[in-house]
Order: structure tokens, then sequence, then C-alpha cells
């Protein structure tokens, strides 16, 4: 997915400015014990127990709702997770999570040496991203074990005729553009609901993903048919390193 090649700082502060604006009802906003992210986070949890992990770190973590979830199922585990929102993080330590479990730090430059965790995971978050695939590299490389990925994929949403157009743009190779022309040069949108938001589909990087696991496995959360690309809007990706085997 082609974007500018330098960061939009003035969508950078207008992001920022949401989830400070927002911070106080963020959750009643976002957390639905129905949502696709919930959905996705259970099958996270049920992963961690199979494979016996031991750490954890939740990549653009908000107000630490995994964070809680996975503690209370895993007790002992250590978890981790980077929010660069100050607002959303004091909202998380509010809850709980003590400032060295809740960090502030950026997604495209994680600030921890290679497999520091188990697991890296995300919810959400790689879609409010300019760099998304820069994201997904840092994650694999803190990973251990295993990266998970709870996203949407914009070219299964919406109905169907505009799901055909968008894909059958992005076969020629032509979505950038179209991408471009939509959004008028900016490269993102902005929602009452969800703030700075660019195009991204958790199919983007698949190729990236394939080649540093041994096995990847994917799962719709949201309501999809046979082929997720076509057809599910939000989907989650494991990818499963060697060394998850092995353990």
């Amino acid at each position: 997915m082609v974007r500018p090649k330098v960061i939009d700082q003035e969508a950078v502060a207008l992001q920022r400015a949401y989830y400070a604006e927002t911070s106080a009802h963020y959750d009643q906003m976002h957390v639905h014990g129905d949502d696709e992210h919930g959905f996705g986070l259970s099958f996270l949890i049920s992963t961690i127990g199979h494979f016996g992990m031991c750490s954890v770190l939740d990549v653009g973590c908000g107000t630490g709702r995994g964070l809680l979830r996975i503690k209370e199922s895993f007790p002992g585990i250590r978890a981790m997770g980077v929010e660069p929102s100050k607002e959303l993080r004091e909202m998380g330590h509010s809850k709980g999570l003590s400032q060295s479990e809740l960090v502030d730090g950026d997604a495209m430059d994680l600030a921890f040496p290679d497999e520091s965790f188990d697991v890296v995971c995300e919810f959400g978050a790689l879609h409010h991203i300019p760099f998304p695939s820069k994201a997904t590299s840092e994650m694999l490389r803190v990973a251990r074990k295993a990266i998970f990925i709870s996203d949407s994929n914009n070219f299964g949403q919406g109905g169907r005729l505009s799901r055909v157009v968008k894909q059958t743009i992005n076969s020629l190779g032509l979505w950038p553009v179209a991408n471009y022309i939509k959004t008028r040069g900016k490269g993102y949108s902005i929602s009452e609901g969800d703030g700075i938001g660019y195009s991204y589909s958790v199919f983007n990087d698949y190729g990236q993903i394939t080649r540093a696991c041994e096995s990847v496995h994917i799962m719709n959360t949201a309501k999809g048919g046979l082929n997720l690309y076509r057809t599910a809007s939000h989907v989650a990706l494991l990818g499963l390193k060697g060394a998850a085997r092995m353990s």
C-alpha cells in the first residue's frame, strides 16, 4: 500500500487530539463485549494457553482492555502495552495497570530488543498508523514465538458492488491511486467515531508475515464468507514462528 514517504504531522496531531478529547468515554465508544476485537482477544487468550506463552506485548493498546483480559486469564504472565496517547495511558493506569506495564511508545519503532516477548499483538491499531508495514515489521522483530493481528480488511467492507470495485482496482495495482483520489491526496480519512483512519487490510502484509513465520492462520472476526479477503470486514491473523512449535 503506497503512502507518502514522510509522516504527516498534521494527521498525527489530529489523531492525538481525538484521543485526548474522547479518552474519558473511549471504552464506551469502542469496547463492546461482542465486538470483533473482543472475539479476536478471546482467540489470542486461547492461543497463549495452548502454546504456554509467558510474555505478551500489546501494540497500540489504548486503555489496556487486552492487557487486563490477558492478566486476568494468566495472572503470572509478563504483560506490557505500548500506547502513544498520554490520555489513554492514564485511563489504563486508573484501571490498575502500572506505569511499567502500560508505557509510551511508537509502533513503528518499538524500544525493545529482538525476540523480547513470546507474542506481540495488536487490536485495531494498524489502520491508524501511516506505515502499518513498518509496525508489522517491528512486531515480527520483537516477537519470539508469534504475532497476532486483529484489524480491518478494507477490501471486504461495504456492499457487494463496492467490494467488487475495490478488489478489481486492487488487482490492477491501482488502489494507491484510487485511495489518493478518494482522500484528496491526504492518504487518510477522518470520522467522528474513529478519528484518523488509513486504508488498510490485514492482507496487505501477508507476504511479509509468511516470510517471517513458519505458519500463518487466519479467521474472520466479523461476518464473512469462504473467501475472507473478498467478504470479511475484519480479520484476525496469527503468525507462528518456529519457536512456538518447539515449546
